[in-house]
């Protein structure tokens, strides 16, 4: 057995700070921290679009161009588990709840709230829609 100590290998959960910059329409100024700064997180990862911006990593961003086209089935089956999944990246938020689909001519809307360390965002939504 060695006595020599291993560093990088602990399993400690590191809390990281959730200060970040605050983004109001075109601009930014200031900083958000906590609730804030995770709902800003929330609205940027479920606005992009997985895979098509090279900008972004493979990790970041949500999967829906694919949905449309799909059956209502198909979609309600879905979008709840591509969301969950898209917000599990971020290790703020600890899953989804209250989730709801409606859908009106070619669009499908859904409503959720975000649990998070923090405390719940609620009424956050998702709207995918064919053209």
């Amino acid at each position: 057995m060695s006595v020599l100590k291993t560093y990088g290998l602990e399993t400690e959960d590191i809390f990281h700070p959730s200060k970040t910059w605050k983004i109001d329409g075109d601009h930014i100024y200031g900083t958000a921290d906590g609730i804030d700064a995770v709902l800003q997180a929330v609205q940027l990862i479920l606005s992009v679009e997985r895979f098509e911006y090279p900008i972004y990593s493979t990790d970041y961003g949500m999967e829906s161009s694919d949905l449309i086209g799909k059956s209502r089935e198909y979609v309600s089956g879905d979008l709840q588990r591509r969301i969950s999944e898209t917000l599990a990246e971020d290790d703020r938020i600890t899953g989804i709840s209250n989730f709801d689909i409606t859908f009106s001519g070619e669009t499908a809307t859904a409503t959720f709230t975000v649990n998070t360390i923090f405390g719940n965002i609620e009424n956050q939504e998702v709207t995918v829609q064919n053209g």
